[in-house]
This record gives C-alpha cells, sequence and structure tokens, in this order.
C-alpha cells in the first residue's frame, strides 16, 4: 500500500503538471471504487481551476475553487500524468481532462481507492477530521507523544502507526525508525521516556524526509506519479531483512508479528 512518501512523491510529480490549468471535463468509467465516485463530480468540477495540490495523511487534496477533489490511491491505485487520448486500460477508472490538453488517469485494479468532492473544507470532512498532525510538522514532537502516551500499554510500533496520534507512519517506516532510535518494538508506549520519545521523533523524520527523496519505497507495484518507481528499498536496515546481519552490530534482524503486521528488528540495538 502506498504510504506517506509514496503519496507525497505522487503529489509531487503531478502538481506542476495541474497548478493554475482548467478542468475540461471528468470521464469515470469505473464508478464503484471504495466509496462511489460521486456524480456531483462530473457536473461540478468542470470549468473550475486547479490552485494546486495538498497531501493530508494518505491523501492527496486537489484545490478547485471553492471545492477540493479528496483522492486515495488504496491499495494499488496510482495518478498519472498523460497527453489526452491515449486509451485507456482495464484498470483505469477516472480521467480528468485540462486545458493543457494532459489527462490525469487514475488507475486502481482492486478498486480500494477513491475519489470524493467536497466543497466544504476539507479539515472537516469524516476521513479527514479525527486525523493526528504530520509528522513534518511543527506540532509533531518527542514532547506531544510522550503526553499521549502515558498510562499506553500497548506496543510502541502499534502507537506512532495510529493515525489519530500521528499521520503517516506506516508498517515498513514505523520499523526503520524504531531501529534508528534504538527502541524495541513492542516495548510499552506508556514506559518510554520523554528523552526517547525525543530520539523517535527525529528518527521517524529522518527516515521519512528520506524516503521522499527517494521516492518511496517499491516493494510490490509502487510507481510515482512519473511512473518511475521508489528507490528508498535501497535503504532499508531492517524491514524485510530478517536473518540477515544488523548493519549496525552484525547481529541477526528478528521478525515478529505485532498488531497482525510483520515487525522486524535487532534485539542486541533495540531495547
Amino acid at each position: 500500500m502506498p504510504e506517506l512518501p509514496e503519496v507525497e512523491t505522487t503529489r509531487r510529480g503531478i502538481e506542476p503538471w495541474l497548478a493554475g490549468s482548467r478542468v475540461q471535463g471528468v470521464r469515470v468509467r469505473q464508478r464503484r471504487l471504495r466509496w462511489p465516485v460521486p456524480r456531483r463530480l462530473d457536473r461540478e468540477l468542470p470549468g473550475r481551476r486547479i490552485a494546486g495540490l495538498d497531501r493530508r495523511a494518505k491523501y492527496i487534496l486537489m484545490k478547485a475553487g471553492s471545492g477540493t477533489v479528496i483522492m486515495h490511491l488504496g491499495m494499488s491505485g496510482s495518478l498519472r500524468i498523460m497527453a489526452d487520448g491515449q486509451p485507456a486500460g482495464a484498470h483505469d477508472h477516472v480521467d480528468f481532462t485540462f486545458d493543457s490538453g494532459r489527462v490525469l488517469r487514475f488507475t486502481d485494479p482492486r478498486r480500494f481507492g477513491s475519489i470524493l468532492w467536497t466543497t466544504r473544507s476539507p479539515a472537516t470532512h469524516p476521513l479527514l477530521k479525527h486525523l493526528g498532525p504530520e509528522p513534518l510538522d511543527i506540532a509533531f514532537s518527542g514532547e506531544y507523544l510522550y503526553q499521549r502516551s502515558r498510562d499506553r500499554r500497548l506496543a510502541v510500533k502499534n502507537f506512532i502507526m495510529d493515525s489519530r496520534i500521528v499521520v503517516g507512519v506506516g508498517n515498513i517506516y514505523a520499523s526503520e525508525s524504531l531501529f534508528r532510535a534504538g527502541i524495541h518494538p513492542s516495548r510499552a508506549a506508556g514506559r518510554i521516556s520523554l528523552a526517547r520519545y525525543e530520539q523517535l521523533v527525529a528518527a521517524i523524520q529522518e527516515v521519512l524526509a528520506a524516503a521522499i527523496r527517494a521516492g518511496g519505497t517499491t516493494l510490490r507495484d509502487f510507481t510515482g506519479g512519473d511512473g518511475k518507481p521508489g528507490y528508498f528499498v535501497h535503504e532499508l536496515a531492517v524491514y524485510d531483512r530478517a536473518d540477515k546481519p544488523c548493519l549496525a552490530c552484525a547481529s541477526p534482524l528478528r521478525r515478529k508479528v505485532i498488531g497482525q503486521r510483520s515487525t522486524y528488528y535487532c534485539q542486541h540495538c533495540q531495547r
């Protein structure tokens, strides 16, 4: 599933092609995605000029006048820029056409993604209003995690993967960040000190920033808005490296299921 770095990579890839362009039309070939593509989108979006693209968690927000298109890539979705007139494939469900002659095409083989429309503030949308802070924003700090974690017994890995606590720390990036911070992924969130949470926040920000610079992580079929794969997979220190030597101490790395997700760690370096 595309995570925050992959979604941010996509946003950065497609925004220069769309900002300032006017929408000419919306072609919906398959309306049944995770939630049905609203029919009012087809009527209300054409004629509006795109002011830019934002991201909130794993949602891409295409700002169009007083309205916003809210897009989620789901498990297998992608957004690509192409010239108008290119034939659509079986999984190419929605095209946005622009006066520039370009098309933004939404492709999703599994149809777990979504395209929604709102004329209210996106921050008040039911999918967005309960989300925690962005991990690269100033509101996200060691003090914040420390205060939110008090008396919490759940594993710290599950804690930082909770989008109500902080958005965008998916399974891969949680394992990598905890390794950098030297924190065992199954340690109770409420038993971690302020100083160690400050180290963890720094690690999360370093890992996500590096992943964005590398264009995301390709483990299955992710590619960015330009069709190119992400390369952070080559920088992974622990994820999917069970039994291989730790890059810091050479001890065999371990795999453990926490919260029904595979977790990778070094039992020597992480406490």
